[in-house]
């Protein structure tokens, strides 16, 4: 096997996915052309969300370069400047970075000019370029994204400043810029929100490419290399569970793989992976929040992803107003968000939604009394739905004005405390599927208890609108997602009950004994809360 290619995951150190990629990331860059770079001195951005490959790949390039007689890379991070936007402060830390990096390498450490921060990082890639020469320089700066305020813009100026001379002994040839956005953001953000202009200290970028998600047939790839050394099989469905929950996020698949390959399963274990061995991985990780996960929480407090989470959280996803609104383009970036013809725009992948709605409704869930005392069980053991919506009623109308004061996404409060209190019952014994319906002003959600099934619709009342009509667009929409949901032959199934909840946001609503409605109607239950 290519050693080159990063070998499996690892079967006898911690789960730590980001170290595993199995497949080159240059096989998944999008909108470069490495072969350019250096021949033509370029200078470009690679951009993409945490835990694709960017790191992988700029080290992989770097050794690939260095082993040949074409030029000399080294690949720099400058995340020790996190939380430094003052020049003065961070371009000397940036050069204190560029000598740790080099010397890590075993390549030659420029020194350090007695020269003011405007001029200190020009200076020292200027000496860099004298010591490696005759061969060209080639610098992989990551995670740029970090870089904030007055030390970015010194940062970006000082890289233009050398541009001009850059050749063989005099400056860089070629630089990448890597962070999870493209450049012009990072920019923006530096001149307090003003668009790039062409004078902009960067406007010299010949290229921004970004890393894809693995495809699902690269899914198949990374298992099969497990395959060949192990001779551990995975079922088909394990497959397709696993790109269908991760959409083929590099982070996801490797840790899906590993939780189920060295926790669920023995490491040393020849066993056929399935379904339900992922399944119980994806709990397992979920429950975990692992880093990579819990950094998604932290991003819900930003009010750029705010608003756009609600909007898909209740539906209402025509009020983003496509993708180059620039809030939605950071939430693209970071990886929350995707969007495509057929679905509109969704959380990035079943996973992530996940990760987020615990997030969103953790407060409410741990502070909903205990199951037990509520009245939702049949005698035997099977989920009275009927019983536990009345509850749920009855709890919304008892606490809702009170709790949503203290909510942060307001606009989502009712579709947050539902999935609260559902997920205090179905824990352990069944598990909830959402469907965020993008641009049709509701959420479907699947609650699966001990085997039975029952279909929930959630609509919003907003001002301007009757009841009724939301009563008949939401029936028909209820009935619709069952029937898409169970597939038609599966004549058992398609008979699960359908539940159309219908919250009354208006302004001026009615008192709760008009608000609160129990209807039975074409075969489905509708509520009014």
């Amino acid at each position: 096997m290519d050693k080159r290619k990063t070998r499996f995951f690892n079967t006898t150190g911690p789960c730590n996915p980001e170290d595993h990629y199995m497949l080159p990331p240059e096989e998944r860059l999008v909108g470069t052309q490495l072969h350019r770079y250096i021949g033509d001195k370029l200078y470009w951005v690679l951009h993409a969300p945490r835990q694709t490959g960017k790191t992988t790949f700029l080290q992989s390039w770097m050794r690939e370069i260095n082993a040949g007689d074409e030029a000399i890379s080294c690949y720099v991070s400058v995340e020790t400047c996190q939380g430094v936007p003052e020049a003065e402060r961070a371009i000397p830390v940036i050069c204190d970075a560029v000598r740790r990096w080099s010397e890590q390498y075993d390549l030659p450490v420029p020194a350090i000019e007695d020269e003011t921060p405007q001029s200190r990082l020009n200076s020292i890639l200027a000496n860099w370029a004298k010591l490696v020469a005759p061969k060209p320089l080639i610098v992989l700066f990551d995670e740029v994204d970090v870089l904030t305020g007055d030390a970015l813009i010194s940062f970006l100026r000082q890289l233009r400043d050398g541009f001009a001379s850059r050749s063989v002994g005099k400056f860089p040839v070629s630089i990448a810029l890597v962070g999870m956005r493209d450049l012009k953001d990072y920019i923006t953000a530096a001149k307090g929100g003003i668009p790039v202009n062409p004078g902009s200290p960067f406007n010299i970028k010949a290229d921004s490419g970004t890393i894809a998600n693995f495809h699902k047939k690269d899914v198949e790839r990374l298992f099969a290399q497990r395959t060949t050394e192990t001779g551990q099989r995975i079922s088909p469905e394990a497959l397709d569970y696993v790109y269908g929950q991760s959409h083929g996020q590099p982070w996801l698949v490797n840790s899906l793989f590993m939780r189920a390959t060295m926790r669920i399963l023995d490491a040393d274990s020849t066993e056929t992976v399935t379904i339900d061995h992922v399944r119980e991985a994806r709990e397992q990780m979920i429950q975990a929040r692992e880093t990579h996960l819990d950094s998604l929480g932290a991003r819900l407090q930003d009010e750029r992803v705010r608003w756009v989470i609600q909007a898909i959280i209740t539906g209402e996803t025509d009020r983003l107003l496509g993708r180059t609104n620039p809030d939605v383009e950071f939430c693209m970036d970071m990886g929350l968000v995707e969007w495509n013809s057929g679905t509109g725009f969704t959380i990035a992948n079943p996973v992530y939604e996940e990760i987020l709605t615990r997030y969103l409704n953790s407060a409410y869930h741990d502070s909903l009394p205990s199951p037990k005392t509520w009245c939702w069980q049949k005698s035997d053991g099977k989920l009275d739905m009927d019983a536990l919506l009345r509850e749920f009623q009855a709890f919304w109308q008892n606490n809702s004005e009170v709790w949503e004061r203290q909510a942060d996404y307001m606009e989502a409060f009712p579709h947050l405390l539902l999935m609260a209190f559902l997920q205090r019952v179905t824990n352990g014994s069944g598990r909830i599927e959402r469907e965020y319906a993008a641009g049709s002003g509701r959420m479907d959600l699947a609650v699966e208890y001990r085997g039975d099934w029952n279909i929930i619709e959630v609509k919003l009342l907003r001002q301007g609108r009757s009841f009724e009509a939301i009563m008949a667009e939401g029936i028909k929409q209820t009935l619709g997602y069952r029937d898409s949901f169970f597939p038609v032959h599966a004549s058992r199934e398609a008979q699960a009950p359908c539940y159309l909840l219908i919250f009354d946001r208006r302004p001026d609503k009615p008192a709760w004994q008009e608000r609160i409605k129990w209807i039975d109607a074409e075969g489905l239950t509708v509520l009014g809360c």
